[in-house]
């Protein structure tokens, strides 16, 4: 390996392993976590999306209802 090329890393529960130690196994679940993790995390963000637009919606809504009496 050139000094360039750095190897993998994972860190769990605060520990360090290289990717290469890893069992097949290791690196499928590995795998798995991190693409759940960017599903959670994308999960959030249109949650919040959802219910910044539902609020609007409701703000909207309340105003027509006003302007209606």
């Amino acid at each position: 390996m050139s000094k360039k090329e750095k190897e993998q890393t994972v860190s769990i529960d605060g520990e360090e392993y290289k990717v290469a130690d890893l069992t097949e196994t290791q690196v499928t679940l590995v795998n798995h976590v991190t693409d759940l993790d960017r599903k959670i995390s994308s999960s959030k963000f249109n949650l919040d999306q959802l219910t910044i637009g539902r609020n609007a919606c409701m703000e909207m809504l309340v105003k027509e209802m006003e302007e209606e009496t």
